[in-house]
């Protein structure tokens, strides 16, 4: 948790600037916090050593790619499934339609998040690949009609 980690105000500028601004060089940065770039980079590296920046990454727009379908899918496994989850989760990881599963509570067993190119694009998706996955009893899908708000960026406290 961010407050377990002991971090100061300063700490929490640099990790609100960069979830907007992620390619900011060293100086745009020490510039946004006030702070010389030396401290800047300093304060920068100590928050990735400690595993508080998990990653850096470019976001693409899934329509300008062609897929214009998002969907969320609720899966229900097996009775027993307990056996299956390795090979699930290990093929769940391998596929690139995916972008997020999560395990839940309540009557589904997990939440999937997936890109298509279109509806048959996502029922072949649904049929030929997900439904046959080790463990899978049902699924349950969502069509997205309009994204209101997608962000990866965490409410960091002032």
């Amino acid at each position: 948790m961010l407050r377990d980690l002991a971090l100061d105000r300063t700490d929490r500028k640099i990790l609100r600037f960069l979830q907007t601004q992620g390619r900011a060089s060293n100086l745009e940065v020490a510039e946004a916090v006030a702070l010389s770039p030396a401290q800047s980079h300093r304060r920068h590296r100590r928050l990735e050593e400690r595993g508080v920046i998990a990653a850096y990454e470019t976001r693409l727009s899934a329509a300008h790619l062609g897929l214009s379908v998002v969907a969320f899918i609720h899966v229900s496994m097996e009775r027993g499934h307990i056996r299956e989850i390795q090979r699930f989760t290990d093929q769940i990881a391998g596929m690139p339609e995916i972008l997020e599963c999560y395990s839940v509570t309540g009557d589904f067993d997990y939440v999937i998040k997936v890109v298509a190119q279109d509806l048959k694009a996502l029922s072949q998706f649904l049929m030929d690949k997900l439904m046959r996955l080790p463990g899978v009893s049902g699924v349950r899908s969502s069509v997205c009609l309009d994204e209101i708000k997608c962000t990866s960026a965490l409410p960091v406290a002032e």
